[in-house]
Order: C-alpha cells, then structure tokens, then sequence
C-alpha cells in the first residue's frame, strides 16, 4: 500500500499540473471501488477549476470549485492503485475505473485490488476534515504537532507493541508497514517493546528518525515525481534504502546482529536482534 512518502510524491508531481486546471469531463466505469464513487461527479465537477492538490494522510485531497459548486475529491490510491496523465482519446485498460477529462490530457486512475476511494465532500477546503474517512485521522508526523512532548503523552497508558501505535492512523497518520520497520530500525527500538516501557528520551529519538525516515524517502522519490504520475502504470512507488525490511535472515547493516522477521497484527515485522530493545 503507498504510505505517506508515495502520496505525497504523488501529491507533488499533481500539483503543477493540476492547479488552475479546468475539469472538462467525468468518466465513472467501475460503480464502486472499496466505497461507491458517487455518480453526481459527472454532473457536478464539469466547469470546475482545480484550486489546490493537498494531502492528508494517505488521502489526495483536490480542491474544486465552479459558481454554485465547491468541494473536494477525495482520492485513496488503496493497494495497489495509481494515478497518471494519458492523452485525452487514449483507451482505458482493464483497471482503469476513474477519469477526470481536462484540455489536452486526462488524469486516470487505475485501481486492480479495488481498495481505493473516489469521494466528494462538499463545502470550502476546510470542510474536507469534516469527511467521516478523514475526521478520525490522527497527527501528521511531519506537522509541527507531531512533537516528543504529545507523543510521550499519548502512549504513557498504553501497552501496545510500539509498532502497532506507529500504524494506529487514529494517532499517526501516513505510517504503514515499510516506514514503521525502518524508523523503529533508526531509533533502536524493538517493535515489540510496549509503547508505555519507552522512556522520553528514546521518544525523542523516535520522533527524530520517523521524521528523517519519512523526509528520506519522499527526497528519493523526488526525481521520479513525474514517473509517478506520467507513467503507464508500471512505475511510481519507491523505497529507502532499506536498513531491515525484507531482509529477513540478513546480517545487520549496523551491529551484524541477525534479521529477524515476525508476525504484528497479521503484518510482517522486521527487526534486528542484536541492537533494537
């Protein structure tokens, strides 16, 4: 599933494109992803102008208005979904279920797993937190909010896995499985160790290297950006340079200690044993 850094990658290569852009048309071929997308697209986003392209979580966030319209698309890429530029009379293929139709080129989105979501919320910009899928999200971590104080706070009654609260988006928002292994990783902190038996220093260096994880991975994303979005499907995620994800049985990058890979909540956990306690 794209994580934060993805999305916001993502949110950058749409932005310059999309920004001051009129929407021409709608096309709707699938009815329903993992939500129904609503049908009233086709007749109330015609005519409107893209005013921004912002990102909350893991959600796309465009902002559109029109005299009489104004509201934002809300876009999840889901699993394994992407979104990119096409010539406007290209045919779709077979996953492609959502078009938004401007002058001179279409932005499709293609959705295999169905997992994504295509959603409108009425009102100015600032209505789109209003959206039940983005009122119950949690903290931006790399937000000033996000600080080793609230932090420290949040967790001192609860006894988690740490790596569990990193992938609670009803805390954090935007860490999924890859970043929540690399930044624990960073911190040298066990994934299994309980969220109220880490002391406030260690918090402050957790919050330190989610931020560097995060600000990591985005920057090297930074020169696919238009991959991301002008591919034909086939590019666009990105990984950091990973220090125990998928290396399972490796030797440590750090200590030599061995990798060690375990099941969280269903998710594949990955850890050294030799220098995360």
């Amino acid at each position: 599933m794209p994580e934060l850094p993805e999305v916001e990658v993502c949110r950058r290569g749409l932005a310059p494109e999309l920004e001051g852009t009129q929407i021409q048309g709608v096309v709707i071929r699938a009815p329903k992803l993992r939500l129904v997308i609503p049908t009233e697209l086709q007749t109330l986003l015609p005519g409107c102008r893209i005013l921004g392209v912002r990102r909350r979580g893991k959600y796309l966030l465009l902002d559109c208005a029109r005299p009489g319209v104004e509201g934002c698309l809300i876009i999840h890429l889901g699993m394994s979904g992407n979104l990119r530029f096409v010539p406007p009379h290209l045919p779709p293929a077979k996953h492609d279920h959502f078009d938004l139709v401007m002058a001179g080129q279409t932005l499709r989105f293609a959705d295999p797993r169905r997992f994504g979501v295509v959603l409108w919320q009425p009102g100015p910009p600032s209505a789109a937190v209003l959206h039940p899928l983005l009122a119950s999200q949690g903290i931006e971590p790399l937000s000033g909010d996000f600080t080793v104080d609230w932090f420290y706070a949040a967790n001192l009654k609860r006894n988690a896995p740490i790596k569990s609260v990193l992938m609670d988006s009803h805390m954090v928002v935007g860490i999924g499985n890859i970043y929540a292994s690399e930044s624990l990783f960073r911190a040298g902190i066990s994934p299994l160790r309980a969220a109220n038996r880490i002391s406030r220093p260690r918090y402050a260096v957790l919050v330190s290297a989610i931020r560097e994880t995060l600000s990591d991975a985005i920057a090297a994303g930074g020169s696919s950006i238009r991959d991301y979005v002008h591919s034909d499907g086939g590019a666009g995620c990105f990984q950091i340079q990973a220090g125990v994800y998928d290396r399972a049985g490796e030797p440590c990058l750090r200590c030599g200690g061995v990798i060690r890979q375990v099941r969280q909540a269903g998710r594949s956990t990955y850890y050294c044993t030799g220098c995360q306690h």
